[in-house]
């Protein structure tokens, strides 16, 4: 599974049925524990509707600090962070105004009321207004700030909204300033509760285990995409979607690998990188092993790495700009010869992740905001050598009011991965 494909597939949501093949029940069933599925399962909770009016009202603490008036949301994942609401977009627009003072506000195509309804109603709160096939949704907004007495205001456009939608609003609402809103929805979902933290931590245990039980699985001649379905499977048995980005061999030498397919073969490295998403919450883990006898190269390339990845560790704290998290890391590899700057480390040292699989705030250079407790980013660094192989560890790491930490146990070595 190609990393794009399986960062979208796992950031959908919800636990997904519990699917079987005749591969997956012939090769995996039973191979996790029940009573660890079981086990894991059962620590699932929903978030629940206070939490979310909870959310709301951080919004509007953060609307006044930055002068925003509304904020207008499309359907899509900050809608269901704030709301609940699962709506998928069309050329039709559904979204949500959230004023600074008073009730959400709520539009949706005439003829989905009832479903709109359905999911708007759970809130409890905010009314629902429908535009007819032929109306334009954008007079409605138009109604709802003239109701809210913020029509000559400022109105937060949530980041990501088509360009059409805004244009739309701008057209119909010459005397509102429009305004990004990521202020508002970056700071509310970048800082997790207690809640969220725990759902992530589902998450990373359930990958934590599929991981575990997938790699004996390996065998000389598998081609990574076979690996990546077994992975898929595994997730499967916890109720979940999820998978892998799977690289063999020279591939790994390339973070994000390669269109050629790869067959495994002994002594070569294997690289996974995968997760899953429960009740809306994503882990993303990477560990690198290798199949057979690891080279002395291979051994020494991931004790630096992993070096690097502690010093990422101790540098991150509340108050650090995210930069010097990234320097940090950076330097153990630079030190170490694999240097200069990005030439074998390629990319930053992490990206946020909550909701998404990457959200705000991303550890890399010239980000120059101060870390916060509840900041939840990847610590990733990785070697890559062209024409031989690549390492990358990656764990979930939460800034703590002390320091940080990260969810699951770093990996040991070439041999074992937690």
């Amino acid at each position: 599974m190609r990393r794009r494909h399986f960062i979208k597939t796992t950031a959908t949501g919800a636990l997904a049925p519990l699917a079987t093949s005749a591969f997956a029940q012939q090769q995996q069933s039973g191979r996790i524990p029940k009573e660890t599925i079981d086990a894991t399962k059962a620590r699932i909770k929903p978030i629940t509707a206070d939490e979310r009016l909870k959310r709301i009202e951080r919004a509007r603490e953060l609307m006044t600090e930055q002068n925003m008036d509304a904020l207008l949301f499309e359907g899509g994942t900050t809608l269901s962070y704030f709301t609940g609401v699962s709506w998928g977009r069309s050329e039709r627009l559904f979204a949500m105004i959230l004023p600074k003072n008073g009730e959400p506000q709520y539009i949706a195509p005439k003829f989905e009321e009832s479903r709109a309804q359905e999911q708007v109603a759970p809130m409890n709160r905010g009314r629902l207004l429908t535009w007819e096939e032929h109306e334009s949704p954008y007079a409605l907004v138009h109604q709802i700030l003239t109701d809210s007495g913020v029509l000559t205001g400022t109105l937060g456009i949530e980041e990501t909204t088509r360009s059409f939608v805004t244009e739309g609003v701008a057209q119909t609402l010459s005397s509102v300033k429009l305004v990004s809103g990521t202020p508002v929805t970056a700071g509310c979902r970048s800082v997790k509760s207690a809640h969220e933290i725990e759902l992530m931590q589902i998450a990373d245990d359930m990958t934590m285990e599929v991981f575990k039980t997938a790699v004996p699985l390996l065998r000389e001649g598998m081609k990574e995409q076979e690996f990546g379905g077994i992975i898929s499977s595994l997730f499967r048995e916890f109720g979940v979607g999820g998978g892998a980005l799977v690289l063999f061999g020279e591939a790994s030498a390339y973070p994000h690998g390669t269109v050629k397919e790869h067959v495994l073969r002994e002594g070569d490295i294997v690289l996974i990188d995968g997760g899953c998403s429960v009740q809306g919450y994503a882990s993303d883990i990477t560990r690198t092993i290798c199949f057979g006898k690891p080279t002395e190269k291979m051994k020494n390339v991931f004790t630096i790495v992993r070096d690097a990845q502690s010093a990422g560790l101790a540098a991150a704290k509340p108050g650090v700009a995210a930069e010097d998290i990234d320097a940090a890391a950076r330097k153990v590899i630079v030190d170490a010869g694999y240097g200069p700057d990005y030439k074998y480390f390629t990319h930053r040292l992490g990206h946020g992740i909550g909701m998404e699989g990457h959200e705000w705030y991303y550890l890399v250079r010239g980000n120059k905001r101060k870390e916060e407790p509840g900041n939840t980013h990847s610590n990733e660094p990785g070697i890559y050598i062209p024409g031989e192989f690549g390492i990358r560890l990656e764990d979930e790491m939460l800034i703590t009011e002390h320091g940080a930490k990260l969810l699951l146990t770093q990996s040991e070595s070439l041999e074992k991965m937690f």
